[in-house]
């Protein structure tokens, strides 16, 4: 089922739910009239489209809420001369919204299947500048690395310090940190060859990425 009315559809998302969550950049608004989410939502979705809340897409995986995706954007602020790496293609989309802000983006997921989506969608938008690979970033050391700027599209207990290595002097990381109830969005920043800086951003959950750590429970 598509929507009957799509740029009004698009028009509430961004004026219902993606301003009112503090998404004031006038490029971010502007970029997400441009790209069309629809076209990145599965068939059986369409009529989520544009929905405040989470799309399947497969193998246990979702397309993140539209509020959430447009604030990590924002506060990741990529610039037109950076190298970006992603964590978790998913159907593209986020991939897709970087690769317009972006000099390049290697978008990385697990299953090969929504790897394989991913790239089909990014084609279909036209998009040369986002490359899509399938990997484990949990374990996977990239060549291509180190990177201006990684974005985690999905939750971690903890970054690991290897991702944060991947990170060049001066990038920035962006992953929403922690366990429920309680999960916050946070910032990495590179300042030194040994050393990073965080900052919590904001308070938010999401589902977790796949073989990432868990903080370890303990049972008195």
């Amino acid at each position: 089922m598509k929507i009957s009315n799509t740029p009004q559809a698009r028009f509430n998302m961004i004026e219902q739910q993606i301003r009112p969550w503090n998404v004031l950049d006038t490029h971010i608004l502007e970029l997400l009239t441009v790209v069309a989410r629809e076209d990145f939502v599965p068939a059986a979705h369409q009529a989520l489209a544009f929905a405040d809340l989470e799309i399947p897409i497969g193998h246990g995986q979702c397309m993140l809420a539209p509020r959430l995706e447009a604030r990590l954007l924002q506060d990741l602020h990529v610039q037109k001369h950076e190298r970006v790496l992603e964590i978790g293609a998913g159907s593209g989309y986020m991939a897709a919204l970087l690769a317009h802000q972006a000099q390049s983006v290697l978008t990385l997921d697990i299953h090969p299947e929504l790897a394989d989506l991913a790239y089909a969608n990014l084609q279909k938008a036209g998009l040369n500048n986002a490359q899509v690979r399938v990997a484990d970033a949990s374990q996977d050391l990239l060549a291509e690395g180190p990177f201006d700027a990684i974005m985690l599209s999905g939750s971690v207990a903890q970054v690991p310090h290897q991702l944060l290595e991947q990170l060049r002097t001066g990038g920035r990381l962006i992953a929403i940190v922690g366990d429920e109830p309680i999960m916050s969005a946070t910032l990495f920043t590179r300042v030194g060859d040994t050393d990073f800086h965080s900052v919590k951003l904001w308070d938010a959950n999401a589902p977790r990425l796949e073989n990432f750590a868990e903080t370890s429970q303990f049972v008195f």
